[in-house]
């Protein structure tokens, strides 16, 4: 399905060039007063995780993941059990940063690139406050059938080497075309590492038989959190008469007739199939599913996302 960018741009965050210094620690100070004053308490990060400390037991419930599996109590008692463990606080978060040239697009209060560099703060800020570390790959087009940029930032702990990720992060250049999805997230389990939490921010538009292998092989050794971000343009098509269109990733442009019923109806059946075949995949993958739209408040989404996690967690499962 084509990626339409409207003529209007949207109110968004500077150019690249400009995300320094100021504008980026605006953002980083909402994203730390808005967390830290709805998410109190124990620290907890945006997956809990199972940890590799082990615990007490408790029964079984439907959506424990089975590997958590106690089976001498099991055998003991003759009911299912599951070990509990206790959450890590020394661990590894990585993440894997779409920057495709689709993600230079939006009609909302923000472009889907915007929503993406605010979830990279969030996520920052959740992990290094429980002094955690911290590590990105990111991807940009691949035009002409190339290869694309894949940019790996090492993991380290601390909040100066955050602010230095999420500047590495906002000031990388997009560049025409879309990247490697699949590759990109590959790179996160290359080399092995121990035990932690991966995260794909990406609109998820390659694909899925491209990225979906990958996010299962990652998911083997690792908590796996998908943060997609959507534009509502992409989900449906305003009435507002011949509306020009164009392809960010091509550069091509059209003009749509948005008056006809028929196109828009077709237009939302097509994009209503495409997020659903995301959503299944990410499922099939075992992976958590964050939604960012540019139209919303992305930061309360993310906090209801974390304080969904952590209640699930008390019923014991992060899913």
């Amino acid at each position: 399905m084509a990626r339409a960018a409207a003529v209007t741009p949207p109110t968004r965050l500077p150019a690249a060039g400009d995300r320094s210094g100021a504008v980026l620690a605006r953002l980083q100070l909402m994203v730390t007063r808005k967390l830290d004053g709805l998410l109190q308490g124990d620290y907890a990060g945006l997956l809990p995780g199972p940890g590799s400390e082990a615990g007490e037991s408790r029964e079984y419930r439907p959506g424990d993941d089975v590997r958590r599996m106690d089976w001498p109590v099991t055998a003991r008692t003759t009911m299912p059990h599951v070990r509990r463990t206790v959450a890590d606080r020394e661990l590894e978060t990585w993440l894997a940063v779409d920057l495709s040239a689709s993600l230079d697009f939006g009609t909302g209060r923000w472009l889907k690139r915007d929503v993406v560099v605010a979830a990279v703060a969030a996520l920052a800020h959740l992990t290094v406050r429980g002094g955690n570390r911290i590590g990105a790959v990111v991807g940009t087009g691949a035009a002409g059938g190339g290869p694309g940029t894949l940019l790996r930032l090492p993991a380290r702990a601390g909040r100066k080497e955050a602010q230095g990720l999420l500047r590495a992060v906002a000031g990388t250049e997009v560049r025409p075309g879309r990247s490697d999805l699949g590759a990109l997230v590959d790179l996160l389990n290359r080399p092995p590492r121990r035990r932690g939490v991966a995260v794909v921010i990406s609109d998820f538009l390659s694909p899925p038989q491209q990225w979906g292998r990958p996010l299962r092989k990652l998911r083997v050794r690792h908590d796996v959190l998908a943060v997609e971000v959507v534009d509502p343009r992409e989900l449906e098509l305003p009435d507002v008469g011949v509306l020009p269109v164009v392809d960010p990733e091509s550069g091509e442009l059209h003009e749509v007739q948005t008056a006809d019923p028929g196109l828009r109806r077709r237009y939302a059946e097509a994009a209503a199939a495409q997020r659903g075949a995301i959503a299944a995949e990410l499922r099939a993958a075992g992976a958590a599913h964050l939604r960012l739209r540019t139209d919303r408040d992305w930061l309360l989404d993310m906090v209801r996302f974390v304080a969904a996690q952590r209640h699930a967690r008390t019923r014991g499962t992060t899913r």
